[in-house]
Formats: structure tokens, sequence, C-alpha cells
């Protein structure tokens, strides 16, 4: 098989990029190992930047986004017996769609098939060759090897797949930071706390109010980094969780079984460059942030526009100019998400053995932020999403 842009990875990062150029004229192939199924399964971030969500309408693919997504023009801090709200749409002028990334990833996957788009399941142990030559991936498919020869290679298979993996360990340079602790997530059919985010800080462990939509709950606290899902039944969950809101919130807690409960643990990670001959790295292929901050699903939305464009100049007008830059200028985006998410990490959790130095420190913070409209309107600058 021959293509132009060979895409390892059917998450939305890929699914995305190929919808783009294909609407374009540019041919893609993307090889995913899993099924839709489990794809779809992926229970992830849901707070969209307005960038990403203009991209989805660029590929065409935003319909149901914008008529079921939520518009939220703000959020809250929950802090010292006191809630305050980040005023998003006052400060910036714009605002975030709440869109989970599962209904994303099946809008992608229903426009990818609405134009016959090459996306190939259970194609195990996908493997590039010759990236600084004249590429081409191979992958098994059942007892068969089968090979596509491409022009690029677009590694968007996440934080384990072999894209990185195919960089010579001295080309490549990784900056990692590890937190001891995780957030343990479930999801509820229930009427959320709060219309808008609340974000909480509190002695016991951080914890969020997020939502899908007015009818489907997704609550967080932070927990050990030991804990198992099956340390947590869904009373002492629900228990924990109470204890870490803000009584007006608390009083609004509705409970009921969990359709999805997981622990994630937090982690920071940038690998450089994000180019090794004709491969090109996006999304938690190249970096990791927590998901304090809201950045992972958009700083892989900010590879796609850089790539998307620079394909679009190579293809349609001979320009490389894109291609050559494109590592630089994703990763000083990429930089700017990864600050923002450890500074919202660092400012709002509990840290074992936290010193009573930092513990100022975290509530002088907060009093600064709520007391400075220009670190205010900081904070909601990176949250609403720093142009491309």
């Amino acid at each position: 098989m021959k293509t132009q842009v060979g895409i390892i990875g059917g998450g939305p990062s890929g699914l995305l990029l190929s919808q783009l150029l294909h609407l374009q004229g540019i041919d893609t192939v993307v090889l995913e190992k899993h099924s839709r199924e489990h794809v779809l399964g992926r229970i992830r971030a849901g707070v969209l930047e307005h960038g990403f969500a203009d991209l989805m309408r660029e590929a065409e693919c935003a319909a149901r986004m914008d008529r079921e997504g939520e518009i939220h023009e703000g959020f809250f801090i929950a802090h010292d017996g006191v809630k305050d709200r980040v005023a998003l749409k006052e400060l910036t002028g714009n605002t975030v769609i709440v869109y989970g990334q599962t209904e994303l990833t099946r809008d992608l996957y229903e426009a990818r098939d609405k134009r016959k788009g090459a996306v190939i399941h259970h194609a195990e142990d996908v493997m590039p060759h010759d990236l600084e030559g004249k590429p081409y991936l191979t992958y098994r498919s059942g007892d068969e090897i089968k090979r596509i020869d491409c022009d690029f290679v677009i590694g968007c298979d996440g934080f384990h797949g072999v894209s990185r993996k195919s960089i010579p360990r001295a080309k490549l340079r990784e900056f990692e930071r590890l937190y001891p602790f995780g957030w343990l997530g479930v999801l509820s059919r229930t009427k959320p706390v709060s219309p808008e985010l609340i974000y909480c800080k509190h002695e016991r462990g951080f914890a969020l109010c997020s939502l899908r939509s007015q009818t489907l709950s997704r609550y967080y606290i932070q927990v050990p980094l030991t804990d198992k899902e099956g340390d947590w039944a869904d009373d002492r969950f629900w228990d924990e969780f109470k204890r870490r809101l803000p009584p007006d919130a608390a009083s609004q807690l509705i409970t009921g079984p969990s359709i999805e409960k997981s622990i994630a643990p937090l982690r920071s990670f940038v690998a450089e460059p994000m180019r090794f001959g004709n491969l090109f790295l996006a999304g938690d292929a190249a970096h990791i942030v927590p998901p304090t901050g809201a950045r992972g699903l958009n700083s892989a939305a900010s590879d796609i526009y850089y790539l998307y464009h620079a394909l679009l100049d190579h293809y349609k007008r001979g320009n490389d100019d894109g291609l050559n830059a494109y590592s630089q200028k994703a990763l000083a985006r990429v930089w700017k998400g990864q600050r923002f998410s450890w500074w919202m990490t660092m400012l709002l959790h509990t840290f074992p053995d936290q010193a009573a130095y930092d513990q100022r420190l975290q509530e002088t913070d907060l009093s600064y932020l709520f007391s400075s409209p220009r670190a205010l309107g900081s904070l909601a600058e990176n949250y609403v999403g720093l142009p491309f």
C-alpha cells in the first residue's frame, strides 16, 4: 500500500490530522493497535480550549460538539473556606467547551467513515522504517506482515507507543517529573454538583467537580500512588469526596453507582526534539501533563494544528519551512502548557510530608492570585488556550 502520510495511532490526534488532510486532498492511512470499541472506551479529558474547537470546525466534525457541548465562561477554585470564581470570558473574551474526549473521538470516527478514510484497526507490531530516507511502515494483520510506503510518518500513538522509541536514544532528550499521587476519577449518571467546574484545595487532598453533561458527572480526588481502584468502593469515594467540597457544593451532591472508575498517576514529560528525519511526534507520544490545567488533549491539538499547516505547505506550495520549524514551534507551546499544568498542580494539591514553609507559599500564591487582576488574567489566558 502507498499513501502520502502514515499515521500511527487512532485516537483523537491521529484521526483529526487524517480528517484535516483528507479535506485538502492529501492521502493518509491511520494504523491503530486496538479495536474501535477499545479506543472509544477510554474516559479522558473533557475541557476543550477555543482553538481546539475551531480546529474541529475546520475539520467539519463540530456539529454535535456545538450542539451538545457546554460552553463554560468560568470556573471556581475553593480554598481556605472560600470559593473564588475565575471569570474566563470577562478576563479574556474567550470560553472553553466541556465535551468528553470519547464523544469527540466518536465524531472523528464518523467523519472518517463518511469519507471512507483508511483507518486500520488491530494493526499489531507496527514498526516505522528508514525514517531518514524513504519511510515505510510495517504491521501484522493476523499471520500476514503488511507494508505501507509513505512520505512522512506521524506518531500519535501515546506515551507507550512505538514512535518515540524508534528515535535513536542519542538523538532524543527526555524531561520528566513524577508526582507522589494520582487522581481517582469516577463517572456517574448523576446531576453535577455545579454547572461550572470547581477545583478544591483541601487539607485532605485535592478534589475536582467536573461534568460531561447536565446528567453525567465526572469527579476526582487525589489519592496515594499505592491505592488501587478496588480499594475504593463507591460509598467510600462519595464520603471522601464530600469531605473535600465546600459546604454549599457538598449540600448539592447527588450520589449514585459509578459507571467508570480509574486511577491515573500524575506526571510531567517532554521529549525533544519532536522530529527525527521524516518522523514527527504529536500529543502524548511527545509530552504528558498532569490533568490539573486541562492541557493534555489541548496540547495535542496544537501539535496537529502545526503539522496540518506544515504538511499543507509542503504538498500545496512546495514549502518545507513549516516542517523544518515544527519541533521548535510545537515545543515552545508545549513548554508553556507544561509550566501552567505544573503550577496548577503545585498550587492545589496536598503533598506528602509537605513543609510548613511550602504550605504557606501555597496559601500566599492563592491569596495573591485573587487579589491581582493581572495574575488572574494570566491564569485565564492559559486556561482558555494560548494562540497557536
